[in-house]
Formats: structure tokens, C-alpha cells, sequence
């Protein structure tokens, strides 16, 4: 005979157990809904397609992701920020947006960047800012990158090695040979000039048009070494007709 007590605890359980059966059955239809939100706090958020390829990470800086190529992630060696990263049909980033800012010791940084990336490569387009001590910095980057995709085994050895003259050297080599070749880059400069330059196949600036803060203008001629070979001003141009 069942007491008292133990009838309460029966009904007790049949009651979470129905409670239980129709939060799960909620959540399922649920599932299969649009839901909507006035306000939602998060850390991360992932958008994936429906086989789960990774599209796009909306992340504050620690669980901000490192490279992820073809759905893997590895290490990055120096990205710390918030921001969102794009990524392709394979699940290789593609592309991404980060903002920053702060004041250290009275003085004050910022940052925004907007990048495309080549294929398995890294940006060959960027809208860029950075400001550091009142000192600012804005333009538009186009560059050159290799056929081939980044070596990210490379990578994961100079992210692995200890501070010093070794690691610096890695970078160095990693630079000099998955870098980027500036080729058009427009934009205002620390000193408040703006510029619009030109470079060849390796970097190399060949051809600068220059207007500086006080509104003196100029275009430079350089060769294979930075040199300028020739400057115009608005000095050396022609007469007009009938002046």
C-alpha cells in the first residue's frame, strides 16, 4: 500500500515528466521557425550553411577565430580583435571587418579595416584606418599576392617559436615569400598629405601624385630604388594658349 508520501513523489515526477515532453516538443517546432529577438547579448555568433560549412563569425576578441582554410581552424600569429570574418562556399576565409579603440596612457588609438582576400590568400583589397597619438591614417589598398595558397605549416612553425632573432628571421622569409606587393594605394597620410601611387609588379612606387597639407601638389617619377627621377609641379606645366 502506498503511502502518502509516495504518491506525491509519483505524481511529483509524472508532472516534470509532461513539463519536460512539452519544452523538447516546443523546441523542435521551434526549430523549424523563424524566432525573433527585441535584444540578444552574446559572445560569438556562427553562420553556417546547412551542412554546417562555416560563412561568417560575428566574435568579440577572445573567441575571436584564428585562420580557418576549408573548415579547419588554426592558430593566427598576431590577430587581436573583434570583428566579422567571411568565408567562402568551402569554408575558407575570404574576407573580413574589425574595428578598435582605446586610450593608453592618455593617448589614444584607433583602428578600422575592411579586407577582401584572394583565393586561399590573404586581402588584395583593404579600406583602411589607423590612428595612434593623433597621428591618422586612411586609405585603399590594392595588392598583389602569389599564385599559391598560404603555407599555413610554415605558419604554425613561426606561431610555435620563441620570441627572438630566429622567430624575426622566419617572419622575414614568410614575408619575402607569401607577402603582398602594394600595386594602387589612395589615401591621407600621418603627416596629412594625400596621395594617390602606383607600383610596379614588386611594390615598388613608380609614379606619385602628391597635394601636401598646405596644398603644394606635385607628381614623382621614381625608379627601380624609390628614387625620384623627375617632379612636376604646377610651375612646369605648358602656358595655356593666349596667356
Amino acid at each position: 500500500m502506498k503511502t502518502q508520501t509516495q504518491i506525491l513523489l509519483v505524481g511529483y515526477a509524472a508532472l516534470v515528466s509532461t513539463v519536460a515532453a512539452a519544452l523538447l516538443a516546443s523546441q523542435v517546432v521551434a526549430g523549424s521557425q523563424v524566432q525573433k529577438f527585441d535584444e540578444i547579448d552574446v559572445k560569438r555568433i556562427n553562420l553556417r550553411e546547412d551542412d554546417g560549412t562555416i560563412r561568417m563569425v560575428i566574435s568579440n576578441t577572445t573567441r575571436f577565430p584564428g585562420i580557418i582554410f576549408r573548415g579547419k581552424e588554426q592558430p593566427h600569429p598576431n590577430r587581436r580583435t573583434a570583428g566579422i570574418l567571411f568565408f567562402n562556399e568551402e569554408g575558407t576565409e575570404n574576407g573580413g571587418l574589425t574595428f578598435g579603440g582605446r586610450t593608453v596612457d592618455g593617448k589614444s588609438y584607433s583602428s578600422g579595416h575592411l579586407s577582401f582576400d584572394q583565393y586561399e590568400q590573404d586581402q588584395v583589397i583593404q579600406f583602411t584606418h589607423g590612428e595612434e597619438d593623433g597621428k591618422r591614417r586612411a586609405a585603399l589598398v590594392i595588392s598583389d599576392r602569389p599564385d599559391q595558397p598560404l603555407d599555413f605549416a610554415a605558419l604554425a612553425k613561426y606561431t610555435a617559436m620563441p620570441e627572438g632573432p630566429e622567430k624575426a628571421a622566419e617572419l622575414e622569409r614568410l614575408e619575402a615569400t607569401f607577402g603582398s606587393a602594394t600595386r594602387v594605394q589612395v589615401g591621407k597620410g600621418r603627416d596629412r598629405s594625400a596621395a594617390v601611387a602606383l607600383h610596379d609588379a614588386q611594390g615598388r612606387p613608380r609614379i606619385v601624385l602628391n597635394v601636401t597639407a598646405e596644398g603644394a601638389a606635385s607628381i614623382s617619377f621614381m625608379d627601380e630604388k624609390g628614387k625620384a627621377v623627375r617632379t612636376l609641379t604646377p610651375t612646369d606645366a605648358p602656358a595655356s594658349p593666349g596667356s
